[in-house]
Order: C-alpha cells, then sequence, then structure tokens
C-alpha cells in the first residue's frame, strides 16, 4: 500500500492525507508528455497563418519565458512540495489572499479546460462514427477520467505514462521524417531547401505578435507535474530532474517541429489551417493515412489532457481547502484521493460543455474570455513568490534550494518584463483584450474575496 504524503503546506502543518502513489518513471513520463499539449496540435495553424516561417521566433520567444517560470516554479517546489504547488508557495511567500487568488483562478481554469479538451475529442470521434451525439462522448470521456481519478492516483499515473509515450513517438517520429525529408533522404521526397523560408515576416511584426500570443498559450499545463510531485515516491527528486529537462524538451517538441514545419509547407497554404499543421506537413510527404493518424495523436493529447486536468484541478481544490480556503467538504480523502474534488471538478468541466450548447454566445462566450489569461496571472504569482522566498530560503534554509533560478534575481526580473509585455500586446489586440479585461476582472474579484477573508480569519 502506497504511504500518506508528508509534504508540507504554507501554513506549515503536512499534507498527510494524500498517497505517494505515483512512480519515478510516471512523473518522468508526465514531464516529458506534458510539454506535448492539444495546443501545439491544434492552436499552431493559426499561429503560422498569421506570422509565417517567423513563428519558430515565436515560440522560441515564449519558450524562453517558459523555462524561466518552470525553473522558478521549480525552485520553490523542490523546496515546498505540495499538492497546491503555486498556490501554495504564493500564500507562504506573498499572503493569504494570494493563495486564494491564484488558485481558485487556476481551479475554474483547468475545469473549463476538461470540458473544452472533452468537446474536441468528442468531434474527432463524432467525425469517425457519423450520426453520434458530441454530447455523450464527451460524457462518456468524463466518465471514464473522472473514474481512473477517483480510484487511486496510480490510475492517474499510469493513463498519463502511456498516454505520454504514444505523444511522445508520434512527434520524435514526425521530427525524424521531417528532418530526413528536409535533406533530401526520405525516400520518395525531394528536399524543399530553403523555398518556403524566404518571406520570413510575411505579416510584418504585428503578424509576429500573433504568433507570439497563440505561441505562449500553446504551453499551458506544464505546472501539472509540479503538483503531480507532491504525491510521488521523491518528490524533491521529481521536481528536479523535471526543472532540469525542460529546456530541451521545449527546444525540441515546440521550436523543433514548426522549424520543421513552416520548412516543409508554405505557411499560407489552407491546408495548415483546415487539416492542421502536422497534417499538411505529412501530406506534403505523400504518407498515406497521415491525417487519420494525425487525428488518433490529436484525439489522445486531447484525452490525456483532460486526465491530467481533472487530477490538477482536484488537487489545487484540495490543497485550498487544506488551508482553509474553501468548502470543506472538497478536502475529503479516501483511500489517498480527493474524491469530492475530483467530482466537483469533472461535474464543473461537463457543465461547460452543456454551456456550450445551451449559451453558446453568452455564458460560455463569456467563460472563455474570463480564463483566456488566466495562466499568465499564475505566471506574475510564481515570479513574484520566487522573489521572495528564494531570499527566505537563502537565510533560513540554503539548504532547500535544491534547484536554484539562474542568474537570480536580474532573470526573475526579465521574466516579469516578458510577462508584462505580453499583457501590452493583448491589449493592443482586439481579439485578446477582451480576455485580457475579463481576466482581469475575475482576478480582482477574487483577490477582493481572498483579501477579506484573510482579514476576517486575522481576527478571530
Amino acid at each position: 500500500m502506497p504511504s500518506s504524503t508528508t509534504t508540507e503546506t504554507s501554513s506549515g502543518t503536512a499534507d498527510v492525507s494524500l498517497s505517494h502513489g505515483l512512480k519515478q518513471r510516471h512523473l518522468s513520463m508526465i514531464a516529458l508528455g506534458g510539454v506535448i499539449g492539444a495546443g501545439l496540435f491544434v492552436g499552431s495553424g493559426a499561429g503560422i497563418a498569421a506570422a509565417g516561417p517567423s513563428i519558430v521566433v515565436a515560440y522560441a520567444l515564449s519558450g524562453l519565458l517558459v523555462m524561466l517560470v518552470m525553473r522558478m516554479l521549480g525552485e520553490m517546489s523542490a523546496a515546498y512540495p505540495s499538492s497546491g504547488s503555486f498556490s501554495a508557495h504564493a500564500e507562504r511567500a506573498i499572503g493569504p489572499w494570494a493563495g486564494f487568488t491564484a488558485g481558485w483562478s487556476f481551479w475554474v481554469l483547468l475545469c473549463t479546460a476538461v470540458g473544452l479538451e472533452g468537446i474536441g475529442a468528442a468531434k474527432i470521434v463524432s467525425g469517425w462514427l457519423p450520426g453520434t451525439p458530441e454530447w455523450a462522448w464527451v460524457a462518456l470521456f468524463m466518465v471514464v477520467f473522472c473514474g481512473t481519478n477517483l480510484a487511486a492516483v496510480k490510475n492517474f499515473g499510469e493513463f498519463e505514462f502511456w498516454f505520454a509515450a504514444l505523444k511522445v513517438g508520434a512527434i520524435t517520429l514526425f521530427l525524424v521524417l521531417g528532418v530526413l525529408a528536409i535533406l533530401g533522404i526520405l525516400p520518395g521526397t525531394d528536399s524543399p531547401g530553403a523555398g518556403n523560408l524566404t518571406d520570413f515576416l510575411p505579416n510584418g511584426g504585428e503578424g509576429l505578435v500573433i504568433g507570439l500570443l497563440a505561441s505562449v498559450f500553446a504551453y499551458g499545463g506544464l505546472e501539472t507535474v509540479t503538483i503531480a510531485a507532491a504525491e510521488s515516491e521523491n518528490p524533491v527528486r521529481g521536481v528536479a530532474s523535471a526543472v532540469r529537462t525542460a529546456m530541451w524538451r521545449i527546444a525540441l517538441f515546440y521550436v523543433g517541429s514548426m522549424a520543421v514545419i513552416v520548412t516543409l509547407v508554405p505557411w499560407d497554404s489552407e491546408e495548415v489551417v483546415e487539416k492542421g499543421p502536422y497534417v499538411a506537413a505529412l501530406d506534403e510527404l505523400g504518407i498515406p493515412g497521415a491525417g487519420q493518424l494525425m487525428n488518433v495523436v490529436v484525439l489522445v493529447a486531447l484525452l490525456s489532457a483532460m486526465n491530467a486536468n481533472i487530477y490538477g484541478a482536484s488537487r489545487i481544490a484540495y490543497s485550498l481547502v487544506d488551508r482553509g480556503q474553501g468548502p470543506k467538504v472538497l478536502g475529503r480523502v479516501s483511500s489517498g484521493v480527493p474524491r469530492i474534488a475530483v467530482l466537483a471538478s469533472s461535474v464543473f468541466g461537463f457543465l461547460c460543455v452543456l454551456l456550450s450548447y445551451w449559451r453558446p454566445n453568452d455564458v460560455f462566450a463569456w467563460l472563455l474570455n474570463m480564463i483566456g489569461a488566466v495562466i499568465l496571472v499564475v505566471w506574475i504569482f510564481i515570479a513574484v513568490s520566487q522573489l521572495r522566498l528564494r531570499r527566505r530560503l537563502e537565510r533560513e534554509a540554503p539548504e532547500k534550494l535544491v534547484v536554484r533560478m539562474w542568474a537570480f534575481p536580474w532573470l526573475t526580473w526579465v521574466a516579469l518584463a516578458g510577462m508584462a509585455a505580453v499583457f501590452v500586446l493583448m491589449a493592443r489586440e482586439p481579439d485578446t483584450r477582451v480576455q485580457l479585461y475579463s481576466t482581469g476582472a475575475m482576478t480582482l474579484a477574487l483577490a477582493g474575496v481572498g483579501y477579506a477573508w484573510q482579514k476576517a480569519r486575522a481576527k478571530q
């Protein structure tokens, strides 16, 4: 039987209810495959259409920002392993209101994402089986992944292990075939040379900005590994390993695949958006059945994200309640699993699916706008928390600095400046401006509630 965790919460008490059900192989593969999200397969086409070949620069710039964020988060998570991850760190560094705001905004983001990923997966399966209702497929996926997360954390880990293995295998094969084709040594293909790269900035700086914004949000989900680490056999080693390999994983899977795609396929090809960039590239190579093959991979990526987001949402909710920042019922644990939190997160996700059918143009659209920039808000909390906790750790417990942020504090400030720049760019673009303002309103509302709760608790 797995033993209970002894990871610290932000209040200094110990998380003694969750189990150590995740093995090191689970955590390693979650870290590896967690980089390869549905956003990479599904959302990168619009970025390529806007930025052209300069999408490689966009993904490289946003990738650098994400590497800095992961390094900061890894430093804190290795020092203070917790199922609350950045939410617990924000509470420890800034105050309970910050942990409340970061945690509950991320919970809303993850639950809504579960619904969106379920809708995307259902569309693919309904395409294979015409006439079957999409909502029924979403319900089936919800039941399956809710069930696996209810049973034991090792079930989540085992599903993610094989999902990640398939995603890593598929994108590695894609990169190998693409590089061979570019070099002109893939049988039956001619090297495209640099012909598709000559118009590097087809839509000028504006196109690059749109591509940059699209790439930033494609990296969402990397935080799950620091949440999962708290339930692994060796949380500190797991976090340290995941963070130290983040750089090459981002460079290879994201930047590398974008470089292969824009070299093989003209950036203005309609297939890049209609079929997806990976399918378009495989079609360019003349590989039979490429479309269906990539649809299988995209389906796996979507199901993997559903599984990971139900897990992440339930653990964030559990941690918040464990720190006295939510309904106590969500903190109930049975056999090492916060089952009420798993159910609540799954129900919220399915409610988002129903809203997409019942109220697609008002309530659902408002919800999507509200979560549009949450990941950036979370990154800011991570950076500010790391600035404050690092100095505290150096004074009080330097032995806990197993992972260290590079060139502290300068690169932390560089990351904050990068986040501010993304906010400015979002405010300039009509499509993202509404998201920015909606997320800002939700963040301020949560911060107000969190601060009021903090003051009320202080008077007790």
